[in-house]
């Protein structure tokens, strides 16, 4: 029998019940058959409250459950599944909680972002995520952080608070249940077949109550009232549907607290010798006591002294594995503000700040990676007061040479071991991690940079002090460091200044960058320092059109012969200010120097890892972990690139320029050169194509207007070049592109002339220089003097007929059909002479056969030794030949020359 009616089969109840109900009972009973599977089960009713508020508890279950375990794709879809659940359930809240988001939810989206922050803030283990978690990562951060943006005063509160349990709400909400139940008793209230007990008993395991004592009752407890249950039912639907006890709700409350317990607290009873004690709530992780120990003791008199020793103490944790540095910062600075309370002097200000600054250098125990934000403003603020208080005070002495032991902070002058020099290196080195760090296309790159003027306001500071120091070394040093934060920035006065538009004594980078080198020039002991501020001088100097002074700069340091025993820092400086060099000689018509400066550059097809501009996958074999990291180490921040797609532009340009007119003159000489192997193999493989479209990519752009150029169109391989909308965004890149324009365009017009000349020269017995003039519209004076200089260099075999103005071509050279039948003629010939080599080898030759014919005859006679004797003898009197015929020669010599 089913347990359901397991209390309506006593002789005492079916006495007790009326026929009525008999009847009314059986009908129930034949309407409602059970199986024995389902008497384990329990019907509930709960209200919508209830059930939203689960779904959502289950759903941040799951997201913990996976957050240990580091599965992202999960995490992704609990997410979204969590924001639908909470949608659905906003109607209760904005009902129930007046719509105030519960705190369960909030503390799950807190934990939610710090996981996503510590996950994103640890490279080496996104590295070790797989290719889906990764993925899956990216996309959750990006959601969560526009999801979150609606909880953020809801996230603050928590964050101020998170130590503070949910219990109070969850106590609000079990009263708010319970009151509702009793408003509603006769909807809600369950019906039960035995008698419960009245109060719960305080500790009762859980395994001690048995699945019979829950489910059947005994005889004595059979206590059924059918006379309330006809008043408290109102039919019968009612009356047999199973509702949640009270026993049930308080066993649901025992367990949310026994977890809550097994989470995060325990209790401990603390009993006393004689008396009993009390709860004590003992929280999770080690001991420690509400309040902080105080750094000094209340009687204690603080003195410099004492100050002096707190801070050795403190210090002396310094790199040791156990060590809290965040604890320890902080003590530095509370340190620092007793001393400031007790008026201790300003050198010991100093100490302790450049002990801050030590401190803060040392959190990150990886070199490679970047400082935290908020310990980078702090570092900051504290380099600033730092120097302020050095500045402002002469008397104090903060130098390395300042042993610890010699210190003096009683009586000035004041002596401080450490160095403000070494302190604002490192800080100039971090943030140029920090750039590289941030992602260049967003506005947190840009952020980040608005820091380099306070940096370079750091470096004035530091050099002001270095400079009152009078250490050349050190002034040296500052001197670079200032130089590497402005070689590479354009000034706008610099050009001003030349074009007169201000007044000749006006200062510009120009006169800094001179003034700064030349100080480096003359007192630098290191090589390195000299030639890195050459190289920054270069840079500044191409930079601004200064093309001449520049080239004298590169011509006479002989940096190309030393640059390949250098660092790879000062290699990768070298690189950047040949390639800016080079974009220096174009803009100024130098074609064949801008082209000289960019071939080392660009002929080995890695110019963006020769530029620390980012790194290229390998084919041959993969870099390491430690050789990809140093690498990384190296790559120049985004606003220190140079345009790759400019620089390659510029190189092919120039190579079509100096290529396309060589080739027409040494078309049909076998021994031609290429001038530009990257230039050529790109014309090469476009001719080998059978159909060739309209050019799309700015190398092919290139290609087509060498073709035009090598059948003499100007006009259209200016089009390709020059009017073209891809290829002029790329000279926009230039400060003045409309001049640019117009000199490529010139040249272009001066090299189709020449190009025209040595391919179609064999065709006119003579050529009018006006007609020529105005076919490549040139000046006439401009296509005599090219002309001229043709003749002169011997390119073109002419004469000029100045009366005429034609130009006499002299029929020396082989027409087109002439070179190519001699040509012919070379092959065909070169050709036979194989063939003959090759009928040589397979047949041999007929003298040396028959020999061999002989000779195989005289062994099998015997006759060996007489053989030997002939050939020895036909060999002394090769060698004897051979003599007689070199003294004749030297004999006849000798007879001319007299």
């Amino acid at each position: 029998m089913p347990r359901f009616f397991a209390t309506g089969s006593s002789d005492s109840e079916s006495e007790s019940l009326s026929d009525d109900e008999q009847i009314q009972h059986k009908a129930v009973t034949a309407q409602f058959s059970f199986s024995d599977d389902e008497e384990e089960v329990k019907r509930v009713v709960r209200s919508t409250k209830e059930k939203r508020y689960e779904e959502l508890s289950n759903i941040i279950k799951n997201i913990r459950n996976y957050r240990k375990i580091k599965d992202m794709s999960s995490i992704l879809t609990s997410f979204e599944d969590l924001t639908r659940a909470f949608i659905k359930a906003q109607p209760i809240i904005a009902k129930e909680e007046n719509g105030i988001t519960p705190r369960f939810i909030i503390r799950a989206l807190a934990e939610l972002e710090t996981f996503i922050n510590d996950v994103w803030e640890d490279r080496d283990g996104r590295k070790n995520l797989s290719k889906n978690n990764s993925k899956s990562l990216g996309t959750l951060r990006q959601k969560f952080r526009k999801y979150i943006k609606d909880f953020e005063d809801d996230l603050a509160k928590f964050r101020e608070a998170p130590d503070l349990d949910d219990e109070e709400e969850e106590e609000k909400r079990v009263d708010e249940d319970e009151s509702s139940e009793d408003d509603e008793a006769p909807a809600t209230k369950a019906v039960s077949f035995k008698k419960e007990p009245s109060e719960k008993p305080t500790k009762a395991p859980k395994d001690e109550e048995s699945d019979d004592s829950t489910y059947w009752g005994s005889d004595s407890e059979s206590d059924y009232d059918s006379s309330e249950e006809e008043q408290q039912y109102m039919n019968i639907r009612e009356r047999y549907l199973k509702k949640t006890t009270e026993k049930e709700e308080k066993d649901e409350d025992y367990e949310k607290k026994k977890k809550k317990v097994k989470e995060g607290k325990t209790r401990r009873r603390r009993e006393d010798d004689d008396e009993e004690g009390e709860w004590e709530t003992v929280t999770k992780g080690p001991t420690t006591s509400s309040e902080k120990p105080k750094m000094f003791s209340k009687d204690a008199e603080i003195d410099i002294n004492l100050v002096l020793q707190k801070l050795v103490e403190i210090m002396a944790a310094r790199g040791k594995k156990r060590t809290d540095r965040r604890a320890q910062i902080e003590l530095l600075f509370e340190l620092m503000g007793i001393a400031e309370q007790h008026n201790l002097g300003t050198a010991i200000a100093v100490k302790i700040r450049f002990n801050i600054i030590s401190a803060v250098f040392d959190y990150n125990p990886k070199i490679s990676e970047p400082m935290k934000p908020e310990l980078w403003s702090k570092l900051l603020n504290m380099m600033k007061e730092m120097l302020d208080l050095l500045l402002a005070a002469k008397n104090i002495t903060l130098s390395e040479s300042v042993l610890e032991e010699n210190e003096e902070y009683d009586k000035a002058p004041y002596l401080i071991c450490g160095c403000a020099l070494t302190a604002a290196e490192r800080l100039d080195d971090e943030f140029i991690k920090l750039l590289k760090e941030c992602d260049p296309y967003g506005n947190e790159y840009v952020e980040r940079l608005k820091d380099e003027v306070t940096v370079t306001g750091i470096i004035e500071q530091v050099l002001k002090y270095v400079e009152n120091m009078g250490n050349e070394e050190e002034i040296c040093r500052v001197y670079l460091r200032k130089i590497d934060h402005f070689y590479y920035k354009f000034d706008t006065t610099v050009l001003k200044k030349k074009n007169g538009d201000l007044p000749a004594d006006t200062r510009t980078s120009i006169d800094e960058m001179d003034r700064l080198c030349r100080y480096i020039y003359a007192n630098d002991n290191t090589d390195r320092l000299r030639t890195r501020a050459i190289l920054c001088h270069i840079y500044h100097h191409a930079l601004h059109d200064n093309w001449f002074q520049a080239r004298d700069l590169v011509l006479m340091s002989h940096l190309q012969e030393t640059i390949q025993h250098s660092d790879p820092s000062t290699q990768i400086l070298y690189n950047r200010t040949m390639a800016n060099l080079g974009l220096c000689a174009f803009r100024q018509g130098n074609i064949k120097d801008a082209h000289q400066c960019l071939v080392d550059l660009m002929m080995t097809g890695k110019p963006r890892e020769l530029l620390a501009q980012g790194l290229l996958p390998q084919r041959q074999h993969e870099r390491s972990l430690e050789q990809e990291k140093v690498e990384k180490q190296r790559q120049m921040p985004f606003h220190m690139h140079v345009n790759l797609e400019l620089l390659e532009c510029v190189y092919l340009v120039s190579a079509m320029l100096i290529e396309i007119p060589y080739m027409a003159a040494h078309e049909f000489d076998a021994r031609r050169r290429m001038i530009s192997k990257t230039f050529y193999q790109q014309l090469r493989s476009s001719e080998r194509q059978s159909l060739v479209g309209p050019p799309e990519s700015m190398r092919e752009h290139v290609v087509a207007a060498a073709k035009a150029m090598r059948c003499g169109n100007w006009n259209a391989c200016a089009n390709f070049i020059v009017n073209k909308k891809m290829n002029t965004k790329v000279w926009d890149l230039f400060y003045e592109a409309d001049r640019v324009r117009e000199m490529l365009t010139k040249f272009i017009k001066e090299e189709s002339l020449r190009t025209y000349l040595f391919t179609y020269s064999n065709v006119y017995s003579s050529i009018s220089i006006p007609s020529l003039a105005s076919m490549f519209d040139l000046s006439t004076a401009k296509v005599h003097s090219l002309i001229s200089k043709m003749i002169i260099n011997e390119e073109l075999m002419a004469s000029l007929d100045d009366p005429s103005e034609t130009v006499v071509m002299h029929r020396s050279e082989p027409s087109r059909l002439q070179a190519l039948s001699m040509q012919l003629a070379d092959k065909v010939t070169n050709l036979v002479d194989a063939n003959e080599r090759i009928f040589e080898v397979k047949q041999g030759n007929f003298f040396q056969n028959k020999n061999q014919f002989k000779l195989q005859g005289m062994r099998e006679r015997g006759n060996y030794r007489n053989q030997d004797n002939q050939n020895r003898n036909w060999n002394t009197n090769r060698r004897e030949n051979r003599e007689y015929r070199g003294n004749r020669n030297r004999r006849d010599q000798r007879n001319e020359e007299d």
